[in-house]
């Protein structure tokens, strides 16, 4: 692994995205603002570019990575489609591209391996954040972008979250703000007859069912991956997480973290405590979550963090979908 002097630069200045599109072109990966989470890119039709998506992430290579690009126009020679499943997805692009959805398609022989983990299917989204899409447009190849965090973190919502993961790993980072949405997108594989969400996100179900029958799945207990965050451990911070349903379940010494749903407890001595949302505004929880369970991981004196859990309707569904898995019982690091 080469050691850079990663370096943080405003991604609204055009120098900034001709940059990135260099470095890009030249098989180097960067770090880009999406909507949804930061993403580490790299040219998707470049196979070594894509080993060192996987080895500054240190991610397994069978977990397959969603291929970003400017618009449905260029999934084309990425995926085959038959009729029923292209009608639905012209749908599903005309609402939600450019968006926070994924869709899950056929692939072409174009996709390289690795990309797809080897499966026959290969994920692809245009993304909405203006920076992002400016890359696209500049570099003009289809980008693979997992989170910009080491395999099985919790996901950057910022530049500053970038730096502190990947520092030192990746010659630049593209500065575009906090993040918008704070969670990564929903994948969905459109079947030509019904929509199977392989991984809940901003996009709902209930926003799919214009487009079929909707169905949620969860991951196999066995076999292979199918698209990305479907392991049992991931968005996970370093100490351990504990979901609950209300504060006064917290029991013994509180060197813990909370983030609660809804208002603060008056009582409670904890060594971190916020609100996810104080109004109980679930896409506002899910614009903090991320930063919040870091900031409490960072906190000196935070053994453990407690999180309340929050209604499983709309984006609720994703947020808690995040918390199961970085609450889940993990190896140590």
């Amino acid at each position: 692994m080469e050691n850079y002097l990663t370096e943080i630069v405003d991604g609204t200045q055009p120098r900034a995205i001709a940059q990135a599109a260099a470095l890009l072109l030249a098989g180097e990966v960067v770090a880009l603002p999406s909507e949804t989470v930061y993403g580490l890119a790299g040219n998707a039709l470049h196979p070594e570019a894509v080993e060192k998506i996987f080895a500054v992430k240190m991610r397994p290579a069978f977990d397959p990575l969603i291929i970003h690009v400017a618009g449905v126009e260029f999934i084309e020679p990425l995926v085959r489609m038959t009729g029923p499943i292209r009608a639905q997805v012209d749908g599903l692009t005309r609402r939600f591209w450019p968006g926070p959805l994924t869709l899950l398609l056929p692939r072409a022989p174009a996709i390289v391996d690795s990309v797809t983990a080897g499966l026959e299917t290969v994920a692809v989204r245009a993304p909405a954040h203006r920076v992002f899409r400016q890359v696209l447009q500049a570099a003009r190849v289809p980008l693979a972008a997992p989170s910009a965090n080491r395999f099985g973190r919790i996901s950057p919502t910022a530049a500053a979250h970038v730096l502190a993961e990947l520092h030192g790993r990746i010659p630049l980072i593209l500065d575009g703000g906090p993040t918008r949405i704070g969670l990564e997108s929903t994948i969905v594989r459109p079947t030509g007859e019904r929509l199977e969400i392989l991984r809940p996100g901003p996009v709902t179900a209930e926003a799919l069912c214009d487009f079929g029958e909707v169905v949620s799945l969860a991951p196999a207990a066995s076999g292979p991956v199918e698209a990305p965050g479907q392991l049992p451990s991931h968005y996970a911070p370093n100490r351990p997480v504990i979901l609950i349903d209300r504060p006064d379940e917290i029991t013994g010494p509180r060197r813990a973290a909370l983030l609660a749903w809804g208002a603060l407890p008056e009582t409670g001595d904890f060594a971190f405590a916020a609100s996810l949302s104080e109004h109980q505004d679930l896409a506002e929880g899910a614009a903090r979550l991320f930063r919040l369970l870091r900031e409490a991981d960072d906190r000196p004196g935070v053994e453990v963090i407690y999180v309340q859990r929050v209604p499983e309707r709309g984006i609720g569904a994703a947020i808690m979908n995040r918390l199961r898995r970085a609450a889940a019982k993990r190896e140590p690091r």
